[in-house]
């Protein structure tokens, strides 16, 4: 067998498995990754890499977690957030006549829905807000809802807000009580599972960029779909939309797109 078909077999025992697409991710980049991992584990094939996942449990976990891109913390790009403190969300609270509904979708281990959630408070908008947070990794939410954190995560958190919203013991920083449970925490494909509609604002940074043109077109339509008319999209440093009008966006800020 060819390396070209036995990766292409994978990928399929993969999708039948877990219903996960690996050929909607950059082909380059993903089977660098995972070749990487199943050397490691020394099987000179995806095809008996393969077997191995279907018969050890923590092999198959280990290879989902390192499948999904988990690299976040809180107030990543902090001149964006800024942005978003003091235009987008100050203008949709003052516009809402009922609860804002915000999504962070692909949020890791939960830096960016627990930054909207320490912004929203400090707008006091938090008990108006329902604030969901999605991704495909169940290892990564388990992480999120627990709250723990290292100084480098936390390291661009302004530091009124590192004092009233984390208890810090010997270097570890964990997320109060009053903000977790705010947050609406879930299992989520992005690429296959349905969306929720009529957001104010969804949040989806730094996930794109590792997926093909195909899959990123299909996003962007919907999450477009997802706003409600007049809803902000905020993407990644690196995922600026040329032409956000195909989708129904109209630029509103440096990776801020609304929906006409």
């Amino acid at each position: 067998m060819t390396d070209d078909l036995d990766f292409l077999r994978f990928i399929d025992n993969i999708k039948k498995k877990t219903a996960i697409d690996l050929s909607l991710y950059k082909e380059a980049q993903m089977k660098r990754r995972l070749t990487t991992l199943r050397l490691k584990h020394g099987y000179t094939t995806f095809e008996t890499y393969y077997e191995a996942l279907v018969q050890q449990p923590a092999m198959l976990e280990e290879f989902l977690d390192r499948m999904t891109i988990n690299v976040s913390e809180f107030w990543r790009n902090p001149q964006r957030w800024d942005i978003l403190r003091q235009q987008f969300l100050p203008d949709m609270i003052s516009v809402s006549s009922s609860k804002l509904k915000i999504w962070s979708a692909a949020c890791s281990t939960g830096e960016e829905p627990y930054t909207l959630a320490m912004i929203l408070d400090d707008l006091g908008a938090l008990h108006k807000t329902t604030l969901l947070a999605t991704d495909l990794d169940q290892g990564v939410l388990k992480k999120a809802q627990q709250g723990y954190y290292l100084d480098r995560s936390v390291r661009d958190v302004p530091a009124s807000f590192l004092k009233k919203y984390f208890l810090e013991e010997e270097g570890v920083y964990s997320v109060k009580p009053e903000l977790k449970r705010v947050v609406d925490f879930r299992q989520q494909n992005l690429l296959y599972d349905a969306f929720d509609s009529e957001f104010d604002l969804i949040v989806c940074r730094n996930v794109m960029i590792y997926f093909t043109e195909e899959a990123k077109h299909d996003l962007y339509h919907k999450f477009a779909k997802a706003l409600k008319k007049g809803g902000i999209l905020f993407v990644g440093s690196t995922e600026q939309i040329f032409t956000p009008s195909q989708y129904g966006f109209e630029t509103a800020d440096t990776f801020f797109y609304r929906k006409c």
